[in-house]
């Protein structure tokens, strides 16, 4: 097994591939034929048309692109099936993306695939190489653990949605709410923002998939840093340097507040085009956190990350 360690080179190219399809959800693409017959919550097949968005799906957390061909070497295809059964095990760390070389060969040019089998990790659009040889469940299973404990160890806490869709309330029945907020909502309508910030942290650190949480502590965040703000100061300093980190990320955090959620998105994937390195990253962290405050599933932020996806290729 050839393993190495996680990290975030290069980016895929995915110039020779068809455009997505319009109406795709947020994970990318259908339920996967090779991964258990539907059955797994975090798994689907690639195709050409949705290859694109299943990369930007990386943006939330790692997927893992597991090419295989059933006529020249059907044991590959049990892998892609293994994997898209241990995936589930880890609630939502990991997306299995299941490539049919066969069926997708402008897929394999696009990632310049050399073997079969082949298993890749993409994060944040950057692939990097895992393993090369046939795993068995035992091993795609400590490899899965140990993926997780890199993640973790490098901060890297986000969490695919289910695919599968969440059951349905009778008719009539209004959700009631968490008591586990309360404590941060109180806070947010006592002013003390600080406060809220503390216990949304705190529920966010208990459960890093507790998306209401995670989108609250952003939101929270976003009032925490822009807290005594002259408007008209810090939008005429963005204006003076449209490179200055600081300037153009508290801009984005009052184009929030003023509820012009695509202004902060456009300002901040242009700052993302324009910089590099540190300074880039940190424009790509603060969108991220912005994305978080507004919800995956918003218009707008599928819009935002595909935007974001395109800029860092």
């Amino acid at each position: 097994m050839t393993q190495q360690p996680f990290s975030r080179p290069g980016a895929i190219d995915l110039s020779a591939l068809k455009k997505p399809a319009p109406a795709a959800p947020s994970s990318g693409g259908q339920a996967s034929s090779a991964g258990g017959g539907g059955g797994s919550a975090y798994s689907l097949t690639v195709t050409e048309e949705n290859f694109q968005q299943v990369i930007e799906s990386s943006m939330t957390a790692p997927v893992l692109l597991a090419f295989y061909s059933a006529s020249r070497l059907p044991e590959s295809e049990q892998m892609a099936r293994d994997l898209a059964s241990a995936v589930d095990a880890h609630e939502g760390r990991f997306l299995a993306a299941l490539v049919d070389v066969d069926a997708t060969p402008a897929i394999a040019q696009a990632v310049q695939l050399q073997s079969i089998p082949y298993l890749m990790a993409v994060l944040d659009g950057r692939p990097q190489p895992i393993a090369q040889d046939v795993l068995g469940p035992e091993e795609i299973s400590g490899l899965l653990d140990q993926l997780a404990q890199q993640l973790t160890a490098g901060g890297v806490t986000g969490r695919h949605q289910p695919r599968a869709a969440a059951p349905a309330t009778e008719e009539g029945e209004e959700p009631g709410l968490d008591p586990r907020y309360a404590p941060a909502q109180d806070a947010l309508a006592a002013g003390d923002i600080d406060r809220a910030v503390e216990e949304y942290q705190n529920l966010v650190s208990a459960n890093p998939a507790d998306s209401e949480a995670v989108a609250g502590l952003a939101m929270a965040k976003v009032l925490q840093r822009t807290q005594g703000v002259d408007l008209q100061a810090a939008r005429a300093a963005a204006a003076a340097d449209p490179d200055d980190i600081d300037a153009q990320t508290l801009c984005a955090d009052l184009d929030m507040l003023g509820g012009h959620v695509e202004d902060a998105f456009v300002r901040l994937v242009e700052l993302v085009r324009r910089t590099s390195d540190k300074e880039r990253e940190r424009a790509r962290d603060h969108l991220l956190g912005l994305f978080a405050a507004v919800g995956n599933d918003d218009p707008r932020v599928l819009n935002g990350r595909r935007a974001l996806a395109s800029a860092l290729f």
